[in-house]
């Protein structure tokens, strides 16, 4: 159709170009006036038909052209359509995906929600059992420390603390251990004294100073830290001295040849070690071992293991003992049974010989007698007996 309106075109352009060459020579042959009206007219006439030929052309063409592209928009509508129906069908797919994954996000969002709330409540009951045992252990410390303020509270505290490892080893008190008691050859009193085998003994002290290291616990400046710890180790080292001096070491008590002084608490045994360790090596060369609430029950335990194997030892040599006693009266048993089992055999031939030929040796003259009797026709002492 395109096509067709251009040929329409191209023939109304030619047919014009003929008619203007027409009438150029017609003009020619006329007057200039008469050339002037006819070339008005004849203009006005190719004009005419020129625009005519022209708007005709022009009009089928618009209409070819205006018909063209609405074949051309249909199309692409369809096909616009069809993509936007299929585009809508992905849109709708993946706005359904989305909602899922929202819900399931809404969903996980709630779950959080709720375990948060849980763990708030159970994170708020935990904060509040903490801040009443922090506060529970603030009057406990605070009490402690005013307990301990005096050197008899302190030396009661080493005590119990003692007791209770005493009591963790398995020693019963007046069996494995003594307290408080008083030593024969002296005045002196050690807190305890443990019962060794053969009647060894070893003793133990539990006072320890602890002023100037609770002093050095709560100090700020360093200053007066260092004052406080260097007054501390001079306080240890004179407790071991003290210990030293005393009779706890007495070879008239039965004693061995060392000393136990006990530290109620071991983070200041490990202060000790830490700070100072020559205290503890010097206080063994003094025959003085300091224990703490640890190494005291593994003193404890090597105690009841050699106190245990002693009295395994005892007991089995007593049964030696009883096994020889035993083996010397079994012997004498035997040999006694042997001869009364010999004097049985012999009572036994004895009963048999009695019992056969002695029997039958006194039969023969009874029978000769009761022969005679018959003979004699003499009454019988059994006839007369029955009778």
């Amino acid at each position: 159709m395109l096509m067709i309106n251009l040929i329409y075109l191209v023939v109304a352009f030619i047919l014009g170009a003929v008619l203007f060459s027409l009438a150029f020579l017609l003009i020619n042959k006329k007057n200039q006036k008469q050339k002037d009206m006819e070339t008005d007219y004849i203009l006005d006439k190719v004009k005419g038909a020129f625009s005519d030929l022209s708007m005709d052309a022009l009009s089928k063409s618009s209409n070819e052209l205006i018909k063209l592209a609405q074949a051309k928009l249909e199309t692409e509508r369809q096909l616009g359509a069809k993509e936007l129906e299929t585009k809508k069908s992905l849109i709708d797919q993946e706005l359904k995906n989305l909602n899922k994954q929202l819900e399931d996000v809404s969903g996980l969002v709630k779950e959080l929600e709720k375990d948060r709330i849980n763990k708030f409540g159970q994170l708020s009951n935990l904060l509040e059992g903490v801040s009443r045992q922090n506060k529970e252990l603030n009057e406990v410390t605070s009490n402690l420390r005013q307990a301990l303020s005096s050197t008899s509270a302190r030396g009661q505290w080493g005590e119990r603390m003692a007791e209770d490892v005493l009591k963790m080893a398995g020693f019963i008190e007046n069996i494995n251990y003594l307290k408080q008691k008083t030593l024969t050859s002296s005045n002196l009193r050690p807190d305890f004294t443990f019962l060794l085998p053969n009647q060894l003994k070893l003793n133990m002290d539990v006072k320890f100073p602890l002023n100037n290291y609770m002093k050095y616990v709560e100090a700020k400046a360093e200053v007066d830290k260092t004052m406080y710890r260097n007054k501390f180790l001079s306080d240890v080292k004179a407790r071991v001295k003290e210990v030293t001096s005393k009779n706890y070491i007495d070879p008239e008590e039965n004693t061995v040849d060392y000393a136990l002084l006990f530290i109620p608490n071991e983070q200041i045994y490990v202060f000790i070690n830490e700070i100072d360790r020559s205290i503890i090596d010097e206080a063994i060369k003094n025959r003085v071992i300091i224990c703490s609430p640890m190494t005291l029950f593994a003193v404890l335990a090597i105690i009841r293991q050699a106190v245990d194997n002693f009295t395994l030892e005892k007991t089995s040599s007593e049964i030696l003992t009883l096994l020889t006693a035993f083996k010397k009266q079994w012997f004498l048993f035997v040999v006694k049974f042997e001869k009364l089992g010999n004097k049985i055999e012999e009572a036994q031939a004895e009963y048999e010989s009695l019992n056969t030929t002695r029997v039958r040796q006194l039969e023969k003259p009874l029978n000769q007698i009761e022969l005679l009797r018959s003979q004699k026709h003499l009454p019988s002492d059994v006839k007369k007996e029955n009778s």
